[in-house]
């Protein structure tokens, strides 16, 4: 089982790496920041919070990988993550917005704090569940160096929208909720959603590039 997990993770990262090579667009990270004001109303208000599907706080983006940032646009925007709110917003970009706006928030995060929360150890239970889940397969050391640059950093993020972000993937047959990702849903369906939460709860407790720095506009 975990050989056929580990290859399954293999050619899911040979793909990603193969279509991003093929797609990808150099970013600008001064154009990206002239092209933001669509991101600051919720990714630059620290402890902003979404109410759909339900409330939670929106993910800290700064810091965060460009070329993930690039590859969850393009998801929104193909609709294999139904959002209705970013399916709007990146349907509205082109891949040279994306690139940009991908550029600044990794080059942003560089130009703040770094994380100030502590890595605690994972409790037995907790870390018998990530070893279920092989999350560092992909997520890297600590879960801040992924071995993808198409996959995100969760170190550090907030609990409430792991958790959201974990269910979704579990979510079928619903227009605006759920994410389409056959490596993700296939590890999140094999929990709980109590498992899922122990899982976010303790990622987010681990030291990490994400964060979110406040527009001087709203500081």
């Amino acid at each position: 089982m975990n050989l056929l997990k580990t290859t399954l993770i293999t050619l899911a990262v040979a793909s990603v790496t193969a279509l991003g090579h093929a797609q990808e667009v150099k970013g600008d990270a001064i154009a990206g920041q002239k092209k933001n004001a669509m991101c600051i109303g919720c990714h630059g208000l620290p402890g902003y919070q979404s109410s759909f599907p339900e409330i939670y706080k929106v993910p800290k983006i700064s810091g965060q990988g460009a070329k993930y940032i690039v590859a969850s646009l393009n998801a929104y925007k193909q609709g294999e993550r139904k959002h209705p709110t970013m399916r709007a917003i990146a349907e509205s970009m082109t891949g040279q917005d994306m690139a940009d706006v991908a550029a600044f928030y990794e080059e942003h995060g560089k130009n703040g704090a770094k994380a100030g929360q502590s890595s605690a150890k994972a409790s037995p239970k907790v870390a018998e569940l990530i070893s279920k889940a092989a999350c560092l397969s992909c997520h890297g050391e600590n879960f801040a160096k992924p071995i993808d640059p198409s996959f995100p950093k969760v170190a550090g993020q907030h609990a409430d929208y792991l958790y959201v972000a974990l269910k979704a993937y579990k979510t079928e047959n619903n227009s605006k909720v759920g994410r389409s990702n056959g490596v993700m849903a296939g590890v999140a369906k094999q929990f709980s959603n109590a498992e899922l939460k122990a899982i976010a709860n303790y990622i987010a407790t681990l030291d990490g590039d994400l964060k979110t720095i406040p527009e001087n506009r709203f500081r």
